[in-house]
């Protein structure tokens, strides 16, 4: 078991942290941590690809459990599409092992370098996420261990109150050692991508609200820097899967070589250095001229096909592209919305982005539904993410304007997810959660983890 102490940062660069860094490979290795954070009178959390936004995957002082080497697929029956693998595995190695089967992961993130332990914790959503729900509604069953030495294993009917805390429970009430998951049939490596334009924030929502019972998936990109009577305006990719029949040569098409993105543009220049190119645009005049062109670009409604990974796997075209946002790195703010509600609480948030001169330079929306998940992020409504450049001598004004931001989202009815959101104080979370949430959650902690062992810098912000 390698360990060693060391500064982490979080996926956007904007936060970091000293901590002991232990990487196991085994569920018996994860118990030996746990008792040298006991020994040591040290605060232990997960970590997985390091993809969160936020401080999900950060303990400063205390140990980091880099599962990353814990990622073998255990399980694979194409029969019926079932996937059983360890904790560190990645969505790119589900996908790259069922998709020449005809199967695909049932709900992915943006890019495919995020763990499966992660994706619960967080309990990740997609592009289909009014359809497919979270994630966790596809998983069969999960083990995990917890500080307390106990190995449970936790389905909807097996330990049912774990099953529906521990997804999306941050990682604060063990630590997942495997998990089953059922695949969606595919009968095509393609999909069909409808794309159009939307000229302002009412036709944006409206297209989403409307075009979701149509499509697999859909999503929207916002232009964060127009104004005026353009706030909001942006293009929707409303996606559908092939049916059997339509597609000529599926066996082709599904061929992982044919799925995975090219590293290089044309066959020669690096994609890997593109950040480079990226960096001098990446202020408000360069990201008023890059979203300007993409909008122009984007006026010819047409429809294509396309790759399941180039089409969900956006994050992954551009190598370390949250590099190019410099040395401040990024923060990334995600809001739900109810469908009642969104519009206007976004479009003050736009326009007071824009008074501070703090516009978005990527915005994106996605259509959402309820789920059962104790900490729970979703409304019947939308969602809207937004990233923000953080320079140094405007940090604290960032911050101060994003928690402005949270107070509009309460006042509306929203709710956040913290794969994501940085500056969410622990007032708002327990507007949103509700007394009786946390409560419930701080219940099965004390259970689960009497000593308070499992602890990350994001929740002693949001819980403690």
């Amino acid at each position: 078991m390698q360990k060693n102490f060391t500064q982490l940062e979080n996926f956007g660069h904007s936060l970091s942290a000293p901590s002991y860094l232990i990487k196991p490979t085994t569920t018996d290795e994860i118990s030996e941590a746990f008792s040298i954070a006991k020994k040591l009178e040290l605060t232990i959390t997960a970590r997985g690809a390091g993809r969160s936004y936020n401080d999900a995957a950060l303990v400063g002082g205390g140990i980091v459990l880099d599962m990353c080497g814990m990622n073998a697929i255990t399980e694979w029956d194409p029969s019926i599409g079932l996937i059983t693998a360890q904790p560190g595995t990645t969505l790119e190695q589900v996908w790259q092992k069922v998709v020449a089967d005809g199967w695909w992961p049932p709900v992915v993130s943006g890019t495919m370098t995020t763990t499966l332990g992660g994706c619960l914790a967080a309990n990740i959503h997609g592009k289909n996420n009014y359809k497919m729900g979270p994630i966790g509604e596809h998983v069969v069953e999960f083990t995990a261990l917890l500080p307390t030495g106990a190995e449970i294993t936790c389905s909807p009917q097996r330990n049912g109150d774990l099953f529906y805390a521990m997804i999306s429970g941050l990682g604060m009430l063990g630590i997942f050692t495997s998990v089953t998951m059922q695949m969606k049939r595919i009968h095509s490596g393609l999909l069909s991508v409808d794309a159009f334009p939307v000229r302002n924030l009412h036709e944006h929502l409206t297209s989403l609200l409307d075009g979701a019972p149509n499509y697999n998936y859909i999503v929207g990109w916002l232009d964060g820097t127009a104004r005026g009577k353009s706030l909001g305006r942006g293009q929707i990719h409303a996606t559908r899967y092939l049916n059997e029949g339509e597609d000529p040569n599926p066996q082709e098409t599904m061929k992982v070589s044919n799925q995975v993105l090219p590293p290089r543009i044309f066959g020669v220049f690096p994609k890997s250095l593109l950040h480079y190119f990226m960096s001098p645009f990446m202020n408000n005049l360069g990201a008023w001229g890059i979203n300007t062109a993409k909008y122009i670009a984007s006026l010819r409604k047409h429809t294509f096909r396309q790759s399941h990974a180039a089409f969900h796997f956006l994050l992954d075209y551009v190598p370390n592209w949250e590099y190019s946002y410099g040395r401040g790195g990024l923060i990334q703010y995600q809001s739900f919305l109810p469908k009642e509600t969104a519009e206007d609480a976004w479009q003050e948030m736009l326009q007071l982005s824009h008074r501070n001169g703090l516009p978005t330079y990527l915005g994106v929306t996605k259509r959402h539904r309820p789920d059962k998940f104790l900490l729970t992020h979703a409304v019947d409504g939308f969602s809207l993410a937004m990233d923000f450049k953080v320079i140094d001598k405007r940090r604290a004004e960032l911050g101060v304007m994003l928690q402005e931001f949270d107070k509009i989202v309460i006042q509306a009815g929203g709710r956040f997810y913290f794969a994501k959101n940085s500056e969410t104080t622990a007032e708002t979370a327990q507007k949103f959660y509700g007394e009786e949430t946390i409560a419930k959650f701080k219940k099965l902690k004390k259970r689960c983890d009497p000593k308070g062992l499992l602890e990350s810098d994001l929740y002693r912000r949001i819980f403690e």
